[in-house]
């Protein structure tokens, strides 16, 4: 499998965001679910409309169980992904048990390899060039959140890595990058 890396740019960011959103609202959903909330690709194409429905409206929190390590991740689900979730439900009315990525095809979600597929060549499309797969999503969430003053141990505990220079090695961050980091707490 071929190492894949974060989307640095955020330019290269919204020019995807631009190339989803004239083809599908599902796949920009995809896209922007990823990379704001570092979710693993397999537990992304499982989500339903429970995850993140209840009561008519959007959870603020999405609370997914890991088997392996028997504990609960909770993910934030802020302005943007709310914003294309909104879009996305007002066109494709959904029932509480369906996938929220569903397959043209069934009532499956899509494949990982059409996820792949698709981010890939949103990518190519909106001539971002580098090696871009599903992991993209998760390492531009972690690039950008490190780049926003998160703390490595945080994303360390998010990405269930073991030590700072694993999860800095995984987000594409080189050590001239850790000495350029804005804290800027604006009181």
């Amino acid at each position: 499998m071929e190492c894949v890396e974060p989307i640095k740019d955020v330019e290269s960011i919204k020019n995807i965001r631009r190339v989803l959103g004239k083809s599908s609202q599902r796949d920009l959903l995809l896209f922007v679910l990823g990379i704001n909330t570092g979710i693993r690709i397999s537990d992304l194409l499982t989500l339903k409309l429970s995850d993140v429905w209840e009561k008519g409206q959007i959870k603020e929190f999405l609370c997914l169980y890991d088997d392996k390590r028997e504990e609960e991740d909770i993910y934030y689900l802020n302005s943007k992904v709310r914003e294309e979730l909104e879009k996305y439900l007002a066109s494709n009315p959904l029932n509480e048990g369906d996938y929220l990525f569903k397959s043209q095809k069934d009532d499956l979600p899509i494949t990982r390899q059409q996820a792949y597929r698709i981010i890939n060549q949103a990518a190519r499309d909106a001539g971002v060039l580098g090696k871009i797969g599903t992991h993209t999503l998760r390492k531009t969430f972690g690039y950008h959140a490190f780049r926003a003053g998160v703390t490595i141990s945080l994303l360390m505990k998010i990405f269930h890595h073991y030590s700072p220079s694993e999860t800095l090695k995984y987000i594409g961050v080189d050590k001239e990058e850790t000495k350029y980091i804005r804290i800027d707490v604006n009181l």
